[in-house]
């Protein structure tokens, strides 16, 4: 009876399994820069696990690929072999070029709630400039920044400066660069006054100064450059001075990756840099240190940076609908937030800083609010058609000037003489 009984109980079980309804999962491939702004693997794995955890319809397989440029190549590869990706946090400047491959399409043919709406619109203005393209979003903030100056407040001390007034204006930064600038005894500079990279990512640097003279590189629609407006070249000028001139951070080429190591050996008494830099800056300095808005020239300005959320054309629409929940989830408020005080990249909507969690950090670490606070002089990053080659244009240009190899006036005519050869196409 007993084994009879055993039977029943089996035969009912496996009934009761085949009757059960089976769901087939959504797999999503999203491709992700990581060498950007410190280690942030483990911090898009939790967020990405927390995720699937409220969504246990949807596995998504995060693919990390060093910076952004490394990130584009590879997601575009997987794309034109065929290999399945539906999104990709990539460059917010790297929209033109993703519609001119017709890679991509818009969260609005996403988007059908009120409430998808709402939250469609509910990011920062500043931080859309590069994401909207005649009224439509292509590009979702998520790894955002501006560009913020750091400094060691213990060696303002040290050279008589207040360690609560960081310099607000070019003028200031030449002078107090210049008192923070210390020479060894045999005469070699062994500790610089200030350093702005100039590898990497230097038309970013440069958009900052060009905004700082009242000027913009380019134009919303992509195809105009203003390389060699008279402001900008203007900009490029004191770029070098600061080096040639008034001898307040070296000469020639600084390099973007090992800046934040030098300001952190108290090698630099002032850096310009990412906000994604700010949680790595905070657990490793051994000094006291802040975080100013950039100093200006004629008006503050900086531009914004840093990654956007993308949606590839050949998702399905299940696979559309997966994905729009994964980049809701990720840039609520709560994840937002979190995400936020976990790196220093900024919180890309108003509603993140009106959490608890980051109301409550940016009243303990008021460096925190840097990068938002200087939104209101933000500017759109360089972002045009065929943006690789003129971003190349222009980098060559301002190194070439750096280094001594050329006047800002012949390098900038030479750069826009080029760039409007690219762009002239797209008019």
């Amino acid at each position: 009876m007993w084994i009879k009984k055993v039977k029943q109980t089996a035969l009912a079980a496996t009934l009761c399994a085949m009757c059960a309804p089976v769901f087939a999962k959504t797999e999503l491939t999203m491709f992700y820069p990581v060498a950007v702004g410190g280690a942030l693997t483990k911090i898009v794995d939790g967020i990405v696990a927390d995720f699937e955890a409220a969504n246990p319809d949807i596995d998504v397989n995060a693919i990390y690929a060093g910076n952004y440029n490394d990130a584009r190549v590879k997601a575009l590869a997987a794309l034109q072999s065929g290999e399945p990706a539906q999104l990709s946090v990539m460059f917010s400047i790297d929209v033109h070029e993703l519609m001119d491959l017709d890679a991509i399409v818009p969260f609005d043919d996403i988007v059908s709630s009120q409430e998808e709406k709402d939250w469609l619109a509910g990011f920062y203005p500043a931080l859309m400039e590069n994401g909207i393209v005649d009224g439509k979003t292509y590009g979702v903030p998520f790894q955002r920044s501006t560009i913020v100056m750091y400094y060691n407040k213990d060696l303002f001390r040290a050279a008589g400066l207040d360690p609560e007034k960081p310099p607000t204006t070019w003028e200031e930064l030449a002078e107090m660069g210049a008192a923070l600038t210390k020479k060894n005894a045999d005469g070699n500079v062994d500790q610089w006054g200030a350093m702005i990279p100039s590898t990497g990512y230097p038309y970013w640097m440069f958009g900052a100064l060009t905004k700082q003279q009242g000027q913009t590189l380019m134009n919303g629609a992509g195809n105009e450059t203003n390389f060699n407006h008279p402001k900008v070249i203007d900009a490029l000028n004191f770029w070098k001075d600061l080096g040639s001139k008034y001898s307040v951070m070296p000469e020639g080429a600084i390099e973007w990756g090992t800046l934040r190591q030098n300001f952190l050996e108290q090698k630099t008494a002032i850096m310009w840099h990412s906000t994604g830099n700010l949680t790595t800056v905070k657990k490793n300095a051994e000094f006291d240190f802040g975080v100013a808005m950039l100093p200006a020239g004629s008006e503050l300005g900086s531009p914004t940076g840093g990654g956007n959320f993308y949606v590839f054309k050949d998702a399905s629409d299940a696979e559309r609908a997966a994905v729009l929940k994964l980049v809701k989830f990720m840039t609520s408020p709560e994840q937002a937030a979190r995400w936020s005080i976990e790196t220093g990249y900024m919180g890309v909507s108003p509603a993140a800083y009106d959490t608890p969690e980051l109301m409550e950090y940016v009243k303990t670490f008021p460096p925190a609010a840097v990068a938002r606070d200087q939104l209101q002089h933000a500017t759109a990053e360089l972002s045009t058609h065929q943006a690789g080659r003129v971003r190349k244009i222009l980098d060559d240009a301002i190194q070439s000037v750096l280094t001594g190899q050329s006047s800002a006036e012949d390098a900038l005519n030479g750069a826009q003489k080029q760039a409007e050869r690219i762009l002239k196409r797209y008019k």
